[in-house]
């Protein structure tokens, strides 16, 4: 099942420009503080505050250009 859950990451991973067990981790520490609910490939927000909160300041920034995007 390993290869499975490696396939599940290599597309945020492909987005963010880091390795899949960077992403394995990340998605491992959000879940374990309830901030997410991440199985297969499915990711769920479960405390969007607490998630804006443990970002960098990137978050803003980047949200912002998302926003600009039609769509």
């Amino acid at each position: 099942m390993q290869p499975e859950k490696n396939s599940d990451h290599e597309f945020p991973a492909l987005l963010l420009g880091v390795r899949r067990d960077g992403v394995t981790k990340a998605a491992t520490a959000l879940q374990q503080h309830h901030l997410i609910h991440y199985s297969r490939g499915d990711i769920r927000v479960l405390d969007r505050g607490g998630l804006q909160a443990a970002a960098c300041a990137c978050y803003g920034e980047s949200e912002s250009i998302y926003d600009r995007f039609p769509g």
